[in-house]
């Protein structure tokens, strides 16, 4: 039996977090930011759904993105250069030009800090969109998550991991970092204090190239998308097997919404936005989207979904209840992430 106190811990968590949520959407719908490769970031006004600034990353091929919880500060992940850049929302300026190592691709942020996959490696760096989706020649050497300081944007720990890490998630309490590792099928379960491999879980029985990772609001269940096999798991808070789904070709971005009651898994090549019934896992809808849309946020209200479809330079609009687009938003310069603030739910965030 679940002590009383702890009961009231839990449930005192939620009603404290949807308020702040609440509060912060009360300033207005809020703004997002999408990662250009082949420019630096768009600003989004939610209200009107229209581009009104672009913020120089001062670095080539923006991927990753975050925003601190408090919304001040930007962050991007620059393949191209290999280094991260924090900007200042306020004034949309450059902070910070952070070196870490080749090709980073993923970040998440945590109150003022900033997690970053990179994979050290002696070739060039691929130009943005060249062979992005495959980097075979580097099977055998570790990726490393780099952890930056926003403020003073140091970097202030350093953990390695396997080859290929690509897709990042925190256990509810954020004691644990839970990596997808691509050339061996696995998940690496890392301490957040120590950054120690704490264990390894392989995938391999279940399929090929595991990127996407999202927890459940709840904490009870963990989603990883197979990329090569067409396959969505969901996975116990123990991450062990619970169930394993078909989906379209090539699934990546993945996220819960907000109420944890459905799935949204963005397919690259059959360019469908998939929603699945968290209850029973059967698929509720296929959203037919663009060309190769990766990662998507809500909106900060859940009403609205927005997708970053890299070859289409298009960011689309889609309606959160009648899963169907609404609006396409063009001349992007191949998008890849997207965040909100205030910060809401989606395939990164």
């Amino acid at each position: 039996m679940i002590p009383l106190c702890k009961i009231l811990r839990v449930t005192l968590a939620v009603l404290l977090a949807a308020s702040s949520h609440q509060a912060a959407y009360a300033q207005g719908p809020g703004t997002a930011y999408v990662s250009n490769q082949q420019g630096g970031v768009s600003v989004i006004d939610l209200a009107t759904m229209a581009v009104t600034a672009t913020f120089d990353t001062g670095a080539h091929g923006p991927r990753g993105i975050g925003v601190s919880d408090d919304g001040t500060r930007l962050v991007t992940a620059n393949m191209v250069d290999g280094n991260v850049s924090i900007i200042n929302v306020a004034s949309g300026k450059l902070e910070h030009l952070v070196p870490i190592g080749s090709s980073p691709e993923f970040v998440r942020v945590r109150g003022q800090t900033a997690y970053v996959t990179y994979e050290p490696r002696g070739g060039p760096a691929a130009s943005p969109g060249a062979a992005s989706d495959k980097k075979d020649d580097d099977d055998d050497v570790p990726a490393h998550i780099a952890i930056i300081d926003l403020p003073s944007g140091k970097v202030i720990g350093d953990v390695a991991g396997k080859p290929q890490t690509e897709g990042l998630e925190f256990s509810r309490d954020g004691s644990q970092i839970i990596v997808t590792n691509e050339s061996d099928n696995s998940l690496s379960v890392l301490d957040s204090a120590s950054g120690k491999l704490v264990r390894t879980v392989s995938l391999a029985a279940y399929g090929d190239r595991p990127r996407g990772i999202k927890r459940s609001p709840d904490g009870s269940t963990y989603v990883v998308t197979l990329e090569l096999s067409g396959q969505l798991l969901v996975l116990d808070d123990k991450l062990e097997l619970v169930k394993q789904i078909a989906t379209a070709r090539t699934p990546y971005g993945v996220a819960f919404d907000r109420s944890g009651s459905r799935v949204f898994v963005a397919t690259n090549k059959d360019k469908l936005l998939q929603v699945f019934d968290s209850a029973t896992w059967t698929l509720i809808k296929d959203i037919p989207t663009a060309d190769r849309c990766w990662h998507f946020s809500f909106t900060p209200d859940d009403r609205q979904i927005l997708l970053a479809c890299g070859k289409s330079d298009a960011v689309l609009v889609i309606d959160a209840q009648a899963l169907a687009v609404t609006k396409r938003i063009n001349g992007l310069h191949m998008p890849w992430g997207v965040v909100t603030y205030p910060r809401s739910k989606g395939s990164i965030d």
